[in-house]
Formats: C-alpha cells, sequence, structure tokens
C-alpha cells in the first residue's frame, strides 16, 4: 500500500537564505495553505522563520 497523500512529506527552507532544511510531514485537509515554523537554523546559529518548500 502507498504512502498516504493527506499527510505528504514536505521540506521546510531557511529563510535564512543558508539553504538549511527540515523534513517533516504535514495534514493537507487541516492546513491546505504553506506551513511556516519558527525553528533552530545551525548554519545562522539562530531562530529563524522556515516555509514550506514544494
Amino acid at each position: 500500500m502507498a504512502r498516504n497523500e493527506i499527510r505528504p512529506v514536505i521540506k521546510l527552507r531557511s529563510t535564512a537564505g543558508t539553504g538549511y532544511t527540515y523534513v517533516t510531514r504535514k495534514n493537507r485537509r487541516s492546513h491546505p495553505d504553506r506551513l511556516q515554523l519558527r525553528k533552530y537554523d545551525p548554519v545562522a546559529r539562530r531562530h529563524v522563520m522556515f516555509r514550506e518548500e514544494r
């Protein structure tokens, strides 16, 4: 059986321009818009916004 299409794997890319990414899953039904999370960027050595990349 294939992976569930409702909860796809997405990449979160740093807005600091370092190119660092996190990989996570999200529910498309409850959050159809792009995900934004404030997470730690080890290259920039500070917390920055990470946005969903498609």
